[in-house]
């Protein structure tokens, strides 16, 4: 498993839950990536990077796609 580089920005209140659910169920950035697409969420993967760092917003269609594929709440995303 990569090491942050950057510390987290403060953009969002999700992006380090998401990035520890998806570490914890083994997905690869590049695979989890390819399941938001295929969910009509149309996200590359620069911007998925900068939503898991905090360092933009996540808009309300991403939070909800991605609860379900991590099969979790979207209040669970939150702290």
């Amino acid at each position: 498993m990569k090491i942050r580089k950057h510390s987290y920005g403060t953009a969002n209140m999700v992006g380090k839950n998401i990035e520890q659910l998806r570490k914890e169920r083994g997905i690869k950035q590049k695979d989890f990536i390819a399941r938001i697409q295929t969910m009509g969420c149309d996200m590359n993967p620069t911007s998925y990077s900068k939503l898991e760092g905090q360092v933009r917003s996540a808009t309300d269609k991403e939070i909800y796609v991605i609860s379900k594929i991590l099969g979790v709440t979207m209040e669970d995303l939150f702290d």
